[in-house]
This record gives structure tokens, sequence and C-alpha cells, in this order.
């Protein structure tokens, strides 16, 4: 039993250092391994991409307290100021303002912000660092709303020079006040201001100014608006007070518009005067014609009365009279004394039936003729006319007792009359009965009322013209 555990050990140890001396096997890739070379060749380092620390900053913005002004304690800080007008995006009539895109600039030095150059060439930042440095503290006096552009980043350029000089611009979009007078709407011009103010630094401590003068402001050639043109742009400076606070320098870039004419000639002026003459057409209207006359004299009113409406809509409740006011009252007038026109003439015609009436009732018809027709003749008529019409020789004068402020004449008609003498008596009769339907009020305001009409217009445009 010894001899056979000596006999497996010793196989087993044989079999262990047959195995430790056979190659090894190396696993399957799929790659073909290059043998290595002898000596590894060292990769050459780009220089341009090697860190050496920290660069040094040419504007040493740490090294300075920047809350306070350049030069504190000193004399005013010169701001340069100069504006290149982008857009005049609305004048609105009834909140008195008007919205204007504009590129703001400012110029001045702070020496703490100077640094060495070679080749004296300028550095320029965006709107990050605004918020480290002193920047001059403008701000629009009577804007309603304002806003710096930001799409796609801040609208902010800050550009500074090797000896301090500094220019910063930005892009804004500003709603301002403008005091209107509507006294001559719409025959008007209106001035506008833009006012630019510095709100914490009298002018002790920072004096602003056009930096170029008039050549401070530049105005894009294609500003235009659909209701006004653009007359002149222009600047202005002075000092403003505050009993509070002091004196301040402020500056003003004003300009002019007129307002055209044409739109307001075809919404309301002309409407207006067709209106007007429309309602002259019931004078030539019979005055029996009730209908059409109070029908065409409503609707005249009522069409004023809705394009007075529609103008003082679109305007702001001023408490004084406008130059477009007077014009459309004034037709509204004209209308609606036409319509009180033929009220007149309806009540006169009303009278005057009425009296002819009394008397056929105090004068009934006795003569016993044969069958004839009545027609009424007002005193007008001479006894000649009325006794022809009548049938009577021009030599028969009626006595005075016949004679009557209405006469009734019987024109008698013999059925044995030749036909000329019937086609004479029937023409009298029509033209005297067209003349009895024309009152003389229709006449008079045929004329009197174009006449008026027109002399009105004539001293209107040349007074707000």
């Amino acid at each position: 039993m010894p001899y056979f555990t000596r006999l497996i050990l010793f196989l087993f140890c044989l079999a262990a250092l047959v195995e430790s001396r056979k190659p090894k096997r190396r696993r399957w890739t799929g790659q073909l391994e290059m043998p290595k070379p002898s000596h590894l060749y060292k990769k050459n380092l780009d220089v341009t991409k090697i860190h050496k620390g920290k660069p040094q900053p040419l504007l040493r913005v740490e090294d300075h307290d920047f809350s306070m002004r350049p030069a504190f304690g000193g004399p005013a800080i010169p701001v340069g100021v100069d504006v290149q007008v982008e857009s005049l995006d609305s004048i609105s009539e009834v909140d008195m303002d008007f919205t204007m895109t504009l590129y703001l600039r400012h110029y001045w030095k702070d020496e703490r912000l100077a640094f060495p150059s070679t080749n004296n060439k300028s550095m320029t930042f965006d709107g990050r660092l605004v918020k480290k440095i002193w920047v001059p503290d403008v701000f629009f006096v009577h804007s309603k709303r304002s806003f710096t552009h930001d799409t796609t980043t801040d609208n902010i350029m800050l550009r500074v020079f090797p000896d301090g000089h500094v220019l910063y611009s930005m892009r804004i979009t500003v709603t301002a006040m403008c005091n209107m007078d509507f006294s001559h709407f719409p025959l008007d011009s209106q001035t506008c201001s833009l006012e630019l103010e510095s709100y914490a630094y009298t002018d002790e401590d920072l004096m602003l100014y056009w930096k170029n003068g008039d050549e401070s402001l530049k105005t894009d050639e294609k500003i235009s608006l659909s209701q006004f043109l653009i007359q002149k742009f222009h600047t202005t400076s002075r000092l403003a007070f505050y009993s509070s606070t002091g004196w301040y320098n402020r500056l003003y870039i004003n300009f002019t518009l007129r307002r055209h004419i044409f739109f307001f000639l075809l919404q309301t002026y002309f409407p207006a005067t067709l209106m007007v003459m429309l309602s002259w057409v019931s004078f030539w209207i019979d005055r029996r014609a009730v209908p059409a006359r109070v029908s065409l004299g409503i609707t005249t009113v009522l069409t004023m009365s809705t394009i007075i409406t529609g103008v003082n809509a679109s305007m702001p409740r001023v408490s004084y009279i406008k130059a477009v006011d007077i014009y459309l009252w004034v037709s509204f007038v004209f209308v609606f004394l036409s319509v009180l026109e033929y009220a007149a003439v309806n009540y006169l015609t009303t009278v005057q039936e009425r009296k002819e009436r009394k008397l056929r009732e105090k004068f009934p018809c006795t003569c016993g003729m044969l069958p004839s027709r009545t027609m009424m003749l007002d005193g007008s008529y001479t006894e000649s006319e009325a006794n022809s019409l009548a049938g009577y020789p021009r030599s028969h004068i009626l006595t005075e007792e016949e004679r009557q402020d209405k006469i009734v004449v019987h024109l008698a008609v013999s059925n044995e009359s030749n036909s000329s003498r019937k086609k004479g008596l029937l023409k009298g009769q029509m033209g005297l009965r067209i003349f009895q339907n024309t009152h003389a009020i229709d006449k008079y305001s045929r004329l009197i009322f174009p006449a008026s009409y027109i002399f009105f217009n004539l001293i209107y445009w040349s007074v707000f013209s």
C-alpha cells in the first residue's frame, strides 16, 4: 500500500512538470499583432495647448472700485451721446404716445479701464462686462415702456480703447408720452420729443451732451408712417431742475409730424358732404309725398350721427372742439334743418288746406251750371287772370264784394264746346296745380341751402388748411 501511494504521487508530479513546460496558447482576437519595436517614438506636444497657468487679464476690473464714477470728487465727467433712429413704430392719438426703436450710444473716458497695447487696438465685449464696470445711468423721461432687445443675445456692445475711452451701445425700443394738440385735427401737425437724462448724477457729477451737435442724430431714410409725414428731426439740450435733487442735463430728440389728409377726406369729409347734398333732394320731392321726404330726412340724420360717432371713437376725449367736429356738426345742422324745412312746409300746407276747406263751406256752389270743376287760387292772382281761367272775358271786372282772399273759380266746360278750348283749359289747370304743389319755402331752400354750405366750405378750408 505505501508503494502504491508513492507511485501515484510520482505520476502526479510528473504530469505537473510536463504541463508547466508546454507553451501557452494565446487567445484569438481577430487581429494580427505586430511585433513591438525595440524603441518607442515620443509624440511631439502642441505648445499652443499647454496651459502655463492662469492668464493675466488686460482689464484689471477686480483691482478697482467701479461703484463710483470716474474721477470721483473731481470735475463732472463728460458723457457724449449719439442716437441712430431705426424706426418709428406707431403713433397713438388715443393714448397720446409714440413708439420708437433706436441705437443709443454713450462715450466717456475711464482711466481705470486703460490697458497697455502695442498696436493701439480696442477690445470689444458683450453685456456681461457691463455689470462689472461703471456706466452712465441714462433713462428716458416721460417714458411709459422700454426694453433692451435680447434676441439672440442682449443687444449690448462695450468697446474699450487702450487710453481708457469707452463706447457703450445698446438697441432699445421705447414708448414715450407726446402731448398732442387736436384743435386742427385732422389738418394738424404734431411735435413730439424723446428726452434723455441721468437719473442719479446732477450736472456737477455728470455732463450729458450731444457728441457731434445736430450730427449726433441719424435716421434711416426708409422710416415712414401710414398717417403721418415725417418733416424734421433735430436735437436740443437744456437743464432740468428738481426741487429736491438739483439740476440735471437733459437731451431732446425732437421730430415733427404732419398728418396725411387724404384718408380723412375719403372716410369723413366726402361722406358727410354727400349726406348733406342728399338731404337737399327732398326740396324737389312733392310736398304731399310725406313718407318719401320723412324717410329721406331721417336716413341722412342717422347717417351723419354714425359718421360723428365713428370719428370720435378713435380720438381721445378732449375738452375742446376739433376741426373735424366743426365740419361734421355744421353738416349735421344742415341735414337737420332740411328735416325742419319739410316740417314747416307740411304745417303751412295743412293750414292752407284748412283755410280752403272753410272757404268752400262759406261759399257753396249754387249757380246751377253744368257739371263743373272747382279750383282754388291764392290771392296772388290778378282779377283778369282769374276771370280768364274761369272762362270770363278779360273785360269783365268783378266787384269788390266778390273779391275774397281765396277766390272760387268755376270752370264750366260745355259738352258742345270745341276741342281746342278743352285743351287750353286742361293745360291751365295742370300748370296751376304744379304751382300750388311747389311751396315757396322749397323754392327758396333750393338756393339758400347749397349757397350757405358752399360758403361754409370756403371759410373752413381757408382757415384750417
